[in-house]
């Protein structure tokens, strides 16, 4: 079903009482439908087979102003007013103040969008879990107390952890080892400070730092 812009006002003012709109000649129709698809407020009808005239069904639907659909038309069939009258609605309405307000209204909400788009990047840039792999000697090691002692007064946690051996045979006889976690941190809290003192934590245990990486 087509819309009516017809009750829509231009800059405040009822668009009725702006008489913008286009005029087709049917004897220049070529039916070539190119002002149909141009315009997107549905303004125009296309007639039946063979000759797909083109028509104004919607004259009030036409955005005051524009003239994009006769531009276009290769054979000129299409016409509008003098640019004189959106002139003096213009004049006779106070078009230009209003024109203003709305400016004003629009940047607003621009700023109040972008500002929005900002917080919301920025939230979306904090990486609150962490996946970390070590490798090295773990076999005289008491790790998890180790780093309970760690993050005990932080707020994240250590979860996931698995260490990878050969046998526990190898691990206690000095065999080396992976070991795998992830590092929340609570709410939305940044978890790059918690990945940083695991990091100084292998450096102090004399272990091989291999990577983190993003989670979720």
């Amino acid at each position: 079903m087509a819309k009516d812009l017809s009750t829509v006002p231009w800059h405040k003012v009822p668009r009725r009482e702006i008489p913008w709109f286009p005029t087709v000649d049917p004897e220049k129709c070529i039916g070539c439908q190119l002002c149909f698809v141009t315009c997107g407020r549905e303004v125009y009808e296309i007639g039946p087979a063979p000759d797909y005239k083109s028509s104004v069904a919607r004259p009030y639907n036409c955005m005051v102003g524009c003239s994009t659909c006769a531009v276009v038309c290769p054979t000129e069939a299409i016409v509008f007013p003098a640019r004189d009258l959106v002139r003096r609605a213009e004049r006779e309405h106070g078009v230009l103040k209003v024109a203003r307000r709305e400016a004003t209204e629009k940047r607003d909400r621009a700023a109040i969008l972008e500002e929005r788009s900002r917080a919301e990047a920025s939230v979306g840039a904090v990486r609150n879990r962490a996946q970390v792999r070590i490798a090295g000697l773990f076999g005289d090691k008491r790790l998890h107390v180790q780093l309970e002692d760690v993050f005990r007064d932080l707020p994240c946690d250590i979860v996931n952890l698995r260490l990878e051996v050969p046998t526990l045979k190898g691990l206690l006889q000095g065999a080396p080892g992976h070991l795998s976690c992830e590092v929340w941190a609570e709410g939305m809290a940044d978890v790059a400070p918690f990945v940083a003192e695991i990091k100084r934590f292998v450096q102090r245990e004399g272990l091989v730092w291999i990577e983190d990486s993003h989670v979720g």
